[in-house]
């Protein structure tokens, strides 16, 4: 199987991306992914390959994550729907290569998620993603988060290796409806990032804060997850973690309209 791998680095530019043939290597999948994808582990399986092609070539991912995609990567992200109510609205912040979103797509398919990503050899790459998986229930939207506050209101924001939770908040809380869900998983300084952020998280109208960790018997370790339920859809604080003058930030996100 072909797909193309970027001969430029346009970056975020509007310019044409040129790209040239590239074989997508197999990779295998380990036994616990039929337990966890069920039916859909074709899918994930040609986008495990197209991540390992296209997805290194355009850099993506690094190349040493390629011996590690399933178990660091697609499982870690998959088993975060044990958490994600059915038929939910989910902004994927930041998607990068589509890790959590494109995953869960593929997972739950009765989900409805929007990739929302600013820069263009990404978003290019996440659509390529969706062509060939054939995903209905997903889309790609080239944006940052600040852009998009009042435009939408999602059941589930997720986020991976984004940012510090303190400036995370800032951008995906306000694209929340009340009541949803910012669901960003981390590692080993979830409890720490998340006590931190409490001050940021108070200001944004937060109502409960938790660490999750999920995929317990699936997955060695067991993802973490840090939830934070809003309130009141909140705006970014001014000069704040969360606005972008606090610094620069990998992606933003956006969800179905209301």
């Amino acid at each position: 199987m072909e797909a193309f791998v970027n001969r430029g680095d346009p970056y975020d530019t509007n310019e044409s991306l040129t790209y040239e043939p590239l074989t997508m290597p197999l990779i295998p999948a380990p036994p616990i992914a039929r337990e966890i994808f069920g039916d859909a582990l074709p899918a994930a399986e040609r986008y495990a390959e197209f991540l390992a092609g296209p997805g290194v070539g355009r850099g993506l991912i690094g190349p040493r994550e390629v011996e590690r995609l399933w178990d660091r990567h697609l499982l870690n992200c998959a088993v975060m729907a044990e958490v994600i109510p059915a038929g939910a609205d989910v902004i994927d912040v930041g998607s990068g290569a589509g890790l959590p979103g494109v995953v869960l797509a593929i997972v739950r398919d009765d989900l409805s998620v929007t990739l929302l990503e600013p820069l263009l050899r990404r978003t290019v790459f996440l659509q390529e993603c969706i062509d060939l998986l054939a995903l209905p229930n997903v889309s790609v939207r080239r944006a940052r988060a600040e852009e998009v506050v009042g435009e939408y209101a999602a059941d589930v924001v997720t986020a991976r290796a984004v940012a510090p939770l303190e400036r995370l908040a800032g951008w995906a809380l306000p694209l929340l409806r009340p009541g949803g869900e910012l669901l960003a998983l981390k590692g080993e300084r979830a409890s720490v990032e998340l006590e931190e952020a409490a001050p940021v998280l108070k200001e944004l109208g937060v109502l409960t804060t938790e660490v999750l960790h999920v995929g317990r018997g699936k997955v060695d370790p067991p993802t973490t997850i840090v939830r934070a339920v809003a309130g009141t859809t909140p705006r970014p604080p001014k000069g704040r973690p969360g606005s972008r003058r606090a610094g620069r930030r990998r992606g933003g996100a956006h969800g179905r309209k209301r």
